[in-house]
């Protein structure tokens, strides 16, 4: 039997000494550079949103400033803390035609105490006689207005239509027909219900409206289209002024919902931009932001969409009392504090 080498008193191994493993180093290495690769990621993302987010800012703000006047806002005449009414205006100012008639007329009262809005859309054809003012048609008072004086054309055409709802008429804007659709091709176009079958043309002015009744994604010309259409020479049925406000209030609805989304966000800066270029208006730039802010997010449920009835009475179309009646009722409801 072979003795076992010995030095002084302790035995000797045979084996070499067992040496430290570096696994668990590795695994600290590699953990410490997932979180680190992690964290670079993150502050990557998170300044490249804020960076986009500044961008935004902006472009919007940028934007606001072409749409508004220079005129400064006292506090108490804030959106945010005055409810106020913006009269809307469609206007059909295609060289074709050179009309300055307005085939869109609306509104809209705003309480930023409840967040919520009236809105009544005023037929094109409607019979408009009181004190101090020749009968004719809602659409002919803007363009007699424009005729007569551009510099008090604003001021006159909101007192009347002021007056014919029974309330203070704060601001207008006016959006030309191009606008309205680039409007809507920015938001991407617009799912439309479209309640009937619709043809017209015209080769003056280029008109060639071509709609099947059903649910469909129409996209700017379309959607103007289905909010204009009323005579029909291709077989259709036609359509009336009351129908077309629905249709309206339709598409206000449809854009409400646009301007609260992600991607309706992300595309303000660019839809303002091209308010910018088609609309004209005396809102205040700062009153514009304060708008935004204030209602940008507003329920469809808070929007109270009016709707005027009356009957066709060639060449009007003749409300009846109490539909205007209501409509001014509407609206002072939503002007009044707490509502």
């Amino acid at each position: 039997m072979t003795p076992v080498p010995t030095t002084g008193t302790t035995p000797m191994s045979p084996l070499p000494p067992r040496r430290p493993s570096k696994k668990p180093k590795k695994k600290k290495r590699r953990t410490h550079w997932l979180l680190k690769s992690f964290f670079t990621v993150f502050m990557i993302v998170v300044l490249g949103a804020l960076g986009y987010a500044g961008y935004l800012y902006m472009q919007i703000d940028k934007a606001i400033h072409n749409v508004g006047t220079d005129a400064t806002v006292a506090p108490p005449q804030s959106a945010k803390k005055k409810p106020l009414t913006i009269l809307l205006l469609g206007t059909d100012t295609r060289a074709e035609t050179g009309s300055l008639n307005t085939d869109v007329i609306m509104v809209a009262s705003l309480n930023p105490e409840s967040r919520s809005a009236s809105l009544v859309s005023i037929p094109r054809d409607t019979r408009i006689a009181m004190n101090g003012v020749k009968t004719n048609k809602a659409n002919a008072f803007y363009a007699n207005y424009m005729a007569a004086d551009k510099k008090t054309a604003d001021a006159k055409t909101k007192d009347l239509f002021g007056k014919f709802l029974g309330v203070k008429i704060d601001y207008v804007a006016k959006l030309d027909f191009q606008g309205f659709e680039e409007v809507v091709d920015k938001f991407g176009g617009l799912t439309i219900n479209v309640d009937m079958d619709m043809c017209y043309r015209d080769n003056f002015d280029g008109t060639n409206i071509r709609l099947k009744k059903g649910e469909q994604h129409l996209n700017g010309q379309k959607t103007l289209d289905f909010v204009r259409y009323r005579k029909s020479n291709c077989g259709t049925a036609e359509s009336n002024d009351l129908e077309r406000n629905e249709r309206q209030q339709q598409v206000i609805d449809k854009l409400a919902d646009k301007m609260k989304s992600i991607e309706g966000v992300l595309k303000l800066g660019q839809v303002i931009e091209t308010l910018g270029n088609h609309m004209k208006t005396d809102i205040p730039s700062a009153q514009i932001k304060t708008f935004l802010g204030t209602y940008i997010g507003i329920d469809r449920d808070k929007i109270n969409y009016v709707h005027l009835e009356g009957d066709w009475q060639s060449p009007y179309v003749i409300l009846t009392n109490d539909s205007i009646q209501a409509a001014q009722a509407a609206l002072r409801t939503t002007l009044a504090t707490g509502s």
